[in-house]
């Protein structure tokens, strides 16, 4: 059975979740519980009709509005698509701060390609490994895909087509309440957000709108073929062709610091709810736990966690779920500063002996490894003209180079190669 997960921050149902997973679970479990209808509670048809629109359910806005306190049906808010922003008046145009609809379907690749992949033989064998049918169809498919596909027709606008794949309200919600005024003088930022839009100017938001998708599969699809999935924030937002405004971003190193403590969230949730979960789960989620421990150590007020990440347990993983929520949280309302990425990449960086630990199998060294070196390379990244003074591009490749095959992955020479990196970072750490 399909598993929901609704999430105050993402429109999306999706696989291996039970419903409303994330950082609220027991407050908007409880919230959407008391003021659902008898009948849909005990109607599964009902419930995941209501499950996939569930952004726009559990804001209070639309609660307070849309929905009766004595029962009677609710109401959500209708996807009115992309031909509604894309006038040349709006979004649609060609001067600054009216192209994002130009860029969107023409350069970003969440326009067709989630999709079109749903049409490649690839996907046709998934899906008939699991007997899901037409994976164009299929919700287990196009909840991250084609989203608009979960959306109950009387929700959607005439004449939206699914394979927009990941359109303008996935990501900012459904528009019908806050189309119109979100162009007026008098509404402010917050007056958007009250009325439905997803306030993407929190990184502790965008990260819960896109980790859904970018982070988790069931053991039951990763085995069946599909790729394995990897959430990093900082780099697939750089990698996105930008259609926002710029100037309120946060630093790099911060989006990619509460990207990885959202994904850990969701792996932790994972974890400790899937029956038959893999080892190769566990192991990235030992790694995770031990990236971000050390991470965590850049400044001694940030929330901290003691705990065995190398013996995964129910327990253990809902405890790591609990944690990397407030920590991302944190994260996410701090002054970053230069001198907490130097910090961070000190303090990743002269781990070389942590993989010459025998006690510590060989899975969990190779993903530590990988994930130290995403991290680095994402850090060191924000250290900007710095990083190029001190000749790191080169011993950064030759780390990449090391964990291109975790098979393969030797521990030894990754140390080797980590210490030859922290030796010539420490002249940039230490000068401020």
């Amino acid at each position: 059975m399909l598993a929901i997960s609704i999430n105050p921050n993402q429109t999306t149902a999706h696989r291996a979740y039970p419903v409303s997973s994330g950082g609220r679970r027991d407050q908007h479990c409880i919230f959407f519980q008391s003021v659902l209808p008898k009948k849909a509670k005990t109607d599964p048809a009902r419930w995941l009709r209501l499950a996939v629109v569930g952004a726009a359910l559990l804001r209070s806005s639309v609660l307070c509005t849309g929905a009766q306190q004595d029962g009677s049906e609710l109401t959500a808010p209708k996807f009115l698509g992309a031909p509604s922003c894309s006038s040349s008046s709006c979004h649609g145009g060609a001067g600054a701060n009216k192209d994002q609809y130009l860029v969107w379907s023409k350069y970003d690749y969440h326009h067709a390609r989630p999709y079109a992949t749903l049409e490649t033989a690839r996907a046709e064998h998934i899906a008939e490994a699991l007997k899901l049918g037409d994976p164009t169809r299929s919700a287990a498919c196009t909840a991250c895909h084609a989203p608009l596909q979960t959306v109950p027709n009387d929700l959607l606008s005439q004449g939206l087509k699914i394979s927009d794949g990941v359109s303008c309200e996935s990501c900012h919600g459904p528009a019908e309440r806050w189309l119109r005024g979100h162009t007026r003088h008098d509404w402010s930022h917050a007056d958007r957000v009250r009325a439905g839009m997803r306030d993407l100017r929190s990184v502790y938001v965008r990260a819960n709108t896109c980790v859904a998708c970018h982070q988790t599969l069931g053991s039951d699809i990763r085995q069946a073929g599909h790729p394995e999935l990897f959430f990093e924030l900082d780099g697939q937002t750089v990698s996105q062709p930008k259609h926002w405004r710029t100037a309120n971003d946060k630093p790099g190193a911060q989006i990619w610091l509460v990207g990885q403590a959202v994904a850990l969230r969701e792996m932790s949730w994972q974890l400790s709810q899937e029956k038959a979960s893999y080892e190769d789960l566990a192991a990235r989620w030992s790694a995770l736990i031990w990236l971000l421990q050390l991470a965590g150590k850049a400044d001694g007020h940030w929330p901290a966690i003691e705990l065995n990440a190398n013996a995964p347990t129910a327990e253990r993983a809902m405890e790591a779920h609990r944690w990397s929520d407030r920590f991302a949280k944190a994260i996410a309302e701090i002054s970053w500063s230069d001198g907490l990425t130097r910090k961070c990449v000190a303090g990743l960086a002269k781990t070389q002996g942590a993989f010459g630990d025998p006690k510590i199998p060989r899975p969990i060294q190779a993903r530590r490894a990988e994930r130290l070196v995403l991290a680095l390379d994402r850090l060191t990244t924000g250290l900007g003209a710095a990083m190029s003074s001190a000749k790191l591009g080169p011993l950064l490749d030759r780390l990449f180079e090391d964990v291109q095959s975790l098979p393969d992955f030797d521990p030894p020479q990754f140390a080797k190669h980590l210490q030859e990196f922290h030796a010539s970072a420490s002249g940039i750490l230490e000068t401020r």
